[in-house]
């Protein structure tokens, strides 16, 4: 059985597994919409490795109380996202540094609760390689706002066309701290694409997020909301962290001589504003540690999510 076959196959058993539990309860509606993109320009003003990305979900459930059921695949999320990854340098890099790559992805997940612990599980599909048309993308935007030109030999060293499934698995514990403040320790497994272990923690202080549904972004490890809870107009504030142990990734093949870190490490910030209607602007900044012992220094990236109404 090829990769296509066997991802066919998989994605059918997770659809089967995911409706067959909606079947006997209540039937669906959209309970949410939310996005974020994430550009190292916004960070610390550079165009390199984890240059630029955007991740929307779609979130699907039988209303929404404020808190997550108990029932696998009552509340399913459709997670769309794009990537793009490059050398520091895209007209002529330094021997060792990393390929380019472009990435679409979709993704169909699940959230609920079991006692004080809440869950994330699901499968996404990553296609990378020239067929996703990221790199020519990436060279008309450079076109149009400046920026160095993708020479032929970056293109022609990109990660190669494939199709890779990825099995995603979070669970995490939110305490109440007081004073409006909410401490949510996790851990992360993902395999196949990337295969890792990863463990961290968010703080949130204020009503972000408060009794909505918030999904992690796979870039940065920021949550944005995909289903709005409380509207409480005012400021609120996120911080977290986390370190991962990885064993593969098919952006950083050790086929290509790629020797990867001890451990891959994020810490992230982020200020949000809630107007009046609903209205919200995130602003998040992070830090995201070497990925390959050939990358040479860390990078900053911003990430950005706006939520307008009129």
């Amino acid at each position: 059985m090829n990769m296509t076959r066997l991802l066919a196959a998989f994605l059918a058993v997770f659809a089967v597994l995911l409706t067959g539990h909606a079947a006997e309860a209540t039937p669906r509606e959209r309970i949410g919409f939310g996005w974020l993109t994430t550009n190292d320009i916004g960070g610390d003003f550079h165009d390199r490795w984890q240059t630029g990305s955007l991740t929307t979900s779609r979130v699907w459930g039988p209303g929404w109380s404020g808190r997550l059921p108990q029932g696998f695949g009552e509340v399913l999320e459709l997670r769309l996202g794009g990537r793009i990854v490059s050398p520091q340098n895209l007209t002529n890099p330094a021997p060792g540094d990393r390929p380019f790559a472009g990435v679409l992805s979709v993704g169909l997940h699940t959230h609920f609760a079991r006692g004080p612990m809440d869950f994330a599980v699901g499968v996404d599909v990553n296609v990378t390689g020239p067929q996703t048309g990221l790199d020519d993308f990436q060279r008309n935007l450079h076109d149009i706002l400046g920026g160095r030109d993708i020479s032929g030999r970056v293109r022609r060293n990109q990660v190669s066309n494939d199709v890779n499934p990825e099995l995603v698995m979070e669970a995490g514990r939110s305490f109440d701290m007081g004073g409006n403040a909410e401490f949510r320790p996790f851990v992360e497994g993902r395999w196949g694409f990337e295969t890792l272990a990863r463990v961290g923690f968010d703080l949130t202080i204020g009503q972000r997020g408060r009794d909505g549904l918030l999904v992690r972004d796979t870039v940065t490890g920021q949550r944005y909301v995909a289903v709005q809870g409380v509207e409480a107009p005012g400021a609120s504030f996120v911080f977290g962290a986390d370190v991962a142990y990885v064993d593969s990734s098919q952006l950083l093949n050790r086929d290509r001589g790629f020797q990867l870190t001890d451990a891959r490490t994020r810490v992230r910030g982020g200020v949000n504003w809630q107007g009046k209607g609903g209205r919200t602007i995130f602003y998040g900044l992070t830090w995201l540690g070497e990925e390959f012992e050939a990358q040479k220094e860390s990078q900053l990236v911003g990430s950005l999510r706006l939520r307008l109404r009129f």
